[in-house]
């Protein structure tokens, strides 16, 4: 803090230890200026901004499609890859998609679709509930707050099982 003084000393002054002058609060009285060296003060800043970047998850729409005739252990399946989905903190589009007389039947796919919602209730919210786009019936779900996927044990190696088996 230097204090008050005329703008001409303060360039002088800056100039003098090879700084810029920058004015920090125009809106003051009298305004606020500072010495610095602005392009190394840019460049740390650019960088701050790229570490911040970097540290982001960027939430995805993945899409999970079936047909309304998919078998029960199919959906399963697909409703335990809609939890991975989940798991990673993406959205999921899940869609039952009708052809030919099929589509005479759409309640087929609303009871397929809130049997897979019923299967996710602790760790989904429904975002959006199942509606018909065309030949597609779809919703959205997405991670329900405060649900943690569940820890994924290692297996640990039994060298008795390996020796039984021949790959001594």
């Amino acid at each position: 803090m230097i204090g008050v003084m005329p703008l001409s000393q303060a360039l002088d002054m800056a100039q003098d230890r090879d700084l810029d002058l920058v004015e920090v609060s125009p809106m003051a009285v009298p305004p606020v200026c500072r010495m610095m060296d602005y392009g190394r003060f840019k460049y740390e800043q650019r960088k701050k901004e790229n570490e911040a970047r970097k540290h982001q998850k960027v939430t995805e729409l993945r899409e999970i499609r079936m047909k309304p005739r998919t078998g029960d252990h199919d959906i399963q399946v697909k409703t335990r890859k809609i939890q991975e989905f989940l798991a990673e903190g993406d959205k999921v589009k899940v869609s039952v998609t009708f052809r030919g007389r099929e589509m005479a039947h759409p309640e087929l796919g609303r009871v397929l679709l809130d049997s897979i919602a019923n299967e996710l209730k602790g760790s989904a919210t429904i975002e959006r509930s199942p509606m018909m786009e065309g030949k597609m019936m779809s919703m959205i779900v997405a991670r329900a707050p405060g649900w943690e996927p569940p820890k994924k044990t290692a297996v640990a190696s039994n060298p008795a099982a390996s020796q039984a088996n021949g790959n001594a």
